[in-house]
């Protein structure tokens, strides 16, 4: 039951954010939204970034492990691009509120570990040393955050070329000069 009370805090969360267009989201509007006391709250999460936190993770999680059953490491990456396009207007939105920061922290972090989990997974860089495969997560990491934080209706319809480009670039078969 407590992951049910979990995902109802994180969906009126979400509710306030993005329906309710919520700037400053506090533990009084998620309580008041899901009509429980700020204990039951508390009893959840510590805060509202323990909250992001964990609705990241939960999505991180799932991303991985759907992305994974696809068994193609380039099918892997489109997945991803098709699920962040898919929480973008969330994150615009978590990106306007009092939050900012720590959820692009978290957002990074999160994005930095899917990769790393997709590059041991997939034994890429096995002839770097992990001081080197590091700087190429954060490398690409931040790539991808700026790629998404500009994205288009345009970039949308290229998705597939995105996808590609991006994939030859994190394995290393082309340089971004071409």
């Amino acid at each position: 039951m407590p992951v049910d009370m979990k995902e109802t805090i994180a969906e009126a969360a979400r509710t306030l954010l993005m329906e309710k267009n919520k700037k400053k989201l506090t533990v009084k509007d998620i309580v008041d939204e899901c009509k429980i006391t700020r204990q039951a709250f508390y009893y959840h999460f510590a805060d509202i970034p323990e909250l992001l936190r964990w609705i990241l993770e939960r999505e991180t999680e799932k991303m991985l492990k759907d992305s994974q059953a696809l068994g193609d490491p380039e099918q892997s990456l489109r997945y991803f691009f098709l699920k962040a396009i898919n929480v973008l207007p969330y994150v615009k939105k978590g990106m306007q509120s009092n939050y900012r920061d720590e959820l692009e922290r978290l957002l990074t972090q999160n994005i930095y570990n899917l990769f790393e989990q997709v590059i041991d997974s997939g034994n890429l860089y096995r002839n770097n040393t992990r001081l080197e495969v590091k700087l190429i997560l954060r490398y690409h990491s931040q790539a991808i955050l700026g790629i998404l934080r500009e994205w288009t209706d345009e970039d949308t319809n290229n998705l597939d070329t995105i996808v590609r480009q991006v994939y030859l670039l994190m394995t290393g078969k082309t340089s971004p000069l071409g």
